[in-house]
């Protein structure tokens, strides 16, 4: 089935319907008929159709609804807009004709999509929010394990995992509130815009955008139908939350192997290879991290989408929905994953590097008034010296620090007794944002 056949004298060729044709919207289903609904009911409103025939529509369209999921497409439905007006002819006959009337395919798939994406936004906040509540409660629990911080892959200085887990958390927020605010533009209603300039007929734009509970009409037509910014600020919300859980990923790669050895993977979210009996690898982790690549790709390809087109609707556009889907499917499930894997994976206390102390031992003397610059110079130098006699930072003695400068004093060597900064106020922090 099509919209336009009278324009022409014969049927497309099977050629041009398979190449032309997409499947991929029809996951918009529930969307389309919410939005047909609000049309129909601003027609009758109107009286640019009959309360009768309005009523016979929306019975119609409701009944469709109801039984969406198991929705029968057959292969003429060239997309989503037309296999609902088909199944709509064959409940209630003729005057489903009308209900296209004052609308295009281009402000109903533009409402669709956004209809569908405020939905999932609103999804995705809600997955973040508990993938936060995870991190917070695993890193509660991790407060006394004292691990290094790296600068340069170096170890640095230390913190508690706890702490090192809540970094993750803090990104996952405002990933929450990116999708919170994406949500924000989503709110506008472009439908009426027609197919770039409106409708001669007396419809009200400003009364479907009420009935959608979206703050308004978009103003201009030609951008309500040509504009797809909204799909790549989305995409971009997926993508940089996917980057975010591909940097944890890839330490989770790094602390699940035997040289780090902080983490041990739960049986429930490991695999084992087919030729070494000994291996648990961390696939989950490894397969975020390549599907980021994926979603970095999925912004380029969008952006690159609409580059080029003059205003208003190009067909080009209809590839902005397999890339949307894409970007949505892989972070919801890249969340749900690493959600998994860390609440059923322990972690272990790693070894320390005294040199993590060399920071604190040097704030000492400036504690004492000694420039910075300097003390850092001083503590150098003491490393060089126990490294020449194959000692470290740790092992350090009385002598070996007053051997390098007399403004060293015997409670220095307290800063190998590490305590990291607690975690209340963050935690308190972050609860307060979930609740």
């Amino acid at each position: 089935m099509t919209l336009w056949g009278g324009r022409f004298a014969s049927g497309m060729s099977e050629v041009t319907r398979d190449f032309t044709g997409d499947t991929s919207d029809r996951r918009l289903i529930r969307f389309d008929i919410e939005g047909s609904l609000a049309h129909v009911a601003m027609l009758g409103e109107t009286g640019i159709i009959s309360a009768e025939e309005a009523g016979s529509l929306i019975g119609g369209l409701r009944e469709i609804l109801e039984n969406a999921d198991d929705f029968e497409f057959v292969e003429s439905d060239e997309d989503i807009h037309t296999a609902v007006e088909r199944r709509l002819g064959e409940l209630v006959g003729e005057v489903a004709g009308k209900l296209h009337t004052g609308r295009s395919r281009n402000d109903q798939v533009a409402l669709d999509l956004r209809l569908y994406l405020r939905d999932a936004a609103g999804q995705r906040s809600s997955q973040l929010r508990d993938w936060v509540g995870t991190l917070v409660t695993l890193a509660e629990g991790t407060v006394d394990v004292i691990i290094p911080t790296y600068t340069h892959l170096q170890q640095a200085q230390i913190t508690s995992l706890g702490n090192h887990l809540l970094a993750y958390a803090w990104m996952a927020v405002r990933d929450m509130e990116r999708f919170a605010d994406c949500a924000l533009r989503l709110d506008r209603s472009p439908l009426g815009a027609g197919a770039s300039a409106g409708s001669t007929l007396p419809i009200s734009r400003e009364s479907t955008a009420k009935t959608l509970g979206m703050f308004g009409p978009i103003p201009n037509t030609l951008d309500a139908v040509g504009s797809r910014d909204f799909v790549s600020e989305y995409v971009f919300c997926c993508a940089q939350t996917m980057v975010h859980l591909s940097r944890l990923a890839e330490e989770i790669v790094l602390w699940a192997s035997h040289e780090f050895g902080w983490l041990r993977l739960g049986d429930e979210v490991s695999t084992g290879s087919s030729a070494l009996p000994q291996k648990r690898n961390p696939d989950i982790a490894e397969l975020v991290r390549g599907r980021t690549a994926a979603l970095i790709g999925d912004t380029t390809s969008i952006l690159s989408l609409q580059k080029a087109l003059p205003l208003a609707y190009n067909r080009d556009l209809q590839e902005d929905k397999r890339i949307v889907f894409h970007a949505d499917d892989t972070v919801a499930g890249a969340v749900e994953a690493m959600n998994a894997l860390l609440s059923v994976s322990e972690f272990v206390s790693p070894r320390l590097s005294s040199g993590t102390a060399a920071l604190p031992l040097a704030e000492r003397l400036v504690g004492r008034g000694v420039p910075f610059r300097e003390a850092h110079r001083l503590v150098g130098e003491l490393i060089s010296r126990l490294e020449a006699d194959d000692k470290t930072l740790g092992e350090a003695t009385v002598d070996d620090l007053t051997a390098v400068d007399a403004r060293f004093e015997p409670s220095d060597l307290e800063v190998f007794e590490f305590e990291p900064a607690p975690i209340d106020d963050q935690v308190t922090e972050l609860r307060s944002l979930l609740d």
